[in-house]
């Protein structure tokens, strides 16, 4: 695969992805290539600079010198990262059986304890709907297997 910079007449500029550059050259002589803000199918290539990776070792010189950006997290990302280590710490992961589960300890044939999984949307409006206490979670489950 590779991504050419390309421009129309009316400099709308885009990127695409092509199989090869033979793969580009057919498809802009077959007339099936258009410039997909104005639909000018006089598309052409534009100056692009490769995407060139550092050497490992420098990136790693780097990265060890660089605070990561996410590193620095708001008291409500630590909040959700609090309250996910609780529940995964302290819950049963049932995963898309959530549904099945809660409606079983609710009505008494599975013995109650702290769960968390996965449910659809229409699941969990009749979870709600016949009184089952159930509540979404602000963060995706990490799923487990085994």
């Amino acid at each position: 695969m590779i991504r050419y910079a390309l421009k129309c007449p009316r400099n709308h500029r885009f990127e695409s992805w092509f199989q090869s550059a033979a793969a580009f050259d057919a498809l802009l002589a077959a007339g099936q290539l258009a410039c997909p803000t104005c639909g000018a199918p006089e598309v052409e290539k534009s100056l692009m600079s490769p995407d060139v990776r550092p050497a490992r070792a420098a990136t790693a010189a780097v990265e060890a010198e660089t605070p990561h950006p996410l590193a620095a997290k708001s008291e409500r990302e630590r909040a959700v990262a609090a309250l996910k280590a609780r529940v995964e710490a302290t819950g049963d992961y049932v995963g898309l059986r959530f549904a099945r589960e809660a409606r079983a300890m609710h009505e008494g044939s599975a013995p109650e304890r702290p769960i968390y999984g996965e449910a659809r949307a229409d699941e969990a409006r009749a979870l709600i709907e016949d009184g089952v206490p159930v509540a979404p979670l602000p963060f995706t489950p990490t799923r487990k297997t085994n």
